[in-house]
């Protein structure tokens, strides 16, 4: 039986999530199906359009992503600050940009006035709205239903295009954020798609290097890092130089011809997070193996339990090696 969604995601808990959301169909989600003689290539830039088009609506920052052949992953960032600032007409206004208001909610934004009792179940709508656009759920329903609506529609069928439901993997501390985001922009380098991250189409990586290099990429808006110069507002705490020369030296010493080869000039962010080579080698490769529904340091885990009334989660460091 299914664990409830509101058991595995919660705010009070942690704001920053990983997501996997797999098709469930042979046929791939992008690029060429040998057996069809098919290319899907195009709706890898539909993910990334839509996501990035609903991050201007929902109070959801994308910190890292990665779109492959029959899915994708997601490292996102409950922004609630930033949603409980928004007025009733700045909530009203980005609902109607997804879905048609309640009629009340559309004579408010006419400029009508309410008695206290209307004003109330206004009041009310608002909350909903407010709930709804800081939510993963409602953030990947909108996501996936337009891609499944666009994907049967391309292939004259009906019926299911994603798994009845994503995955979520809540990231308890910066050790685990930052393993995450890693695992998740190597993931074509994992799958040898590509030799380096800056060849990897569709990632979060190559955004940023774009962005850094060529000044490309303005409409993908990553949540920066702390020493971005638009780091205003909600950051990832560590530098974005430190980030991508850690994804750098993965991605060298995650390739076949290299397993196992651990490079003598380890980033400083590691020694930094006090994690040792071996260690972040086995988180940043095998992450969600690792870990299920939480990840982070074991007594956040355990902390982490109570707060989503668990009885525990898998992620025990094992005797041999502390993760």
């Amino acid at each position: 039986m299914t664990t409830a969604r509101r058991k595995l995601i919660n705010e009070q808990a942690t704001p920053y999530y990983s997501i996997t959301t797999n098709c469930v169909r042979r046929t791939f989600l992008n690029g060429f199906d040998k057996l069809t003689g098919k290319d899907y290539e195009h709706r890898r830039q539909w993910i990334e359009d839509k996501m990035f088009d609903l991050v201007d609506v929902f109070a959801i920052d994308i910190c890292s992503y990665t779109i492959m052949s029959n899915h994708y992953h997601l490292v996102l960032h409950i922004d609630k600050k930033t949603a409980v600032s928004w007025t009733f007409k700045q909530i009203f206004e980005r609902w109607q940009q997804l879905h048609t208001l309640d009629a009340l909610a559309v004579r408010h934004m006419a400029g009508e006035h309410f008695d206290d009792v209307l004003q109330l179940e206004l009041a009310r709508i608002a909350a909903d709205y407010r709930e709804r656009l800081m939510s993963i759920s409602w953030f990947m329903r909108e996501l996936n239903l337009d891609i499944a609506k666009r994907a049967n529609k391309e292939d004259k069928c009906k019926g299911k295009f994603w798994e009845a439901r994503f995955h979520s993997q809540a990231l308890l501390d910066e050790a685990a954020l930052l393993a995450c985001m890693a695992y998740v922009d190597l993931n074509p380098v994992r799958a040898k798609m590509c030799h380096t991250p800056e060849e990897s189409d569709y990632t979060s990586i190559q955004t940023r290097i774009r962005q850094i290099l060529y000044n490309e990429c303005k409409n993908k808006k990553l949540m920066p890092f702390k020493n971005s110069a638009n780091s205003d507002g909600n950051v990832l705490m560590f530098d974005e130089k430190d980030y991508l020369e850690l994804v750098d030296w993965t991605g060298r010493i995650i390739r076949e011809d290299k397993r196992g080869a651990i490079a003598a000039d380890m980033p400083g962010i590691l020694t930094r997070l006090g994690m040792e080579h071996k260690e972040w080698f086995i988180r940043a490769r095998y992450f969600q193996i690792r870990f299920k529904s939480v990840a982070g340091a074991w007594d956040l885990m355990q902390q982490a339990a109570k707060v989503f009334k668990q009885h525990w989660f898998q992620g025990k460091p094992s005797k041999d090696i502390a993760l």
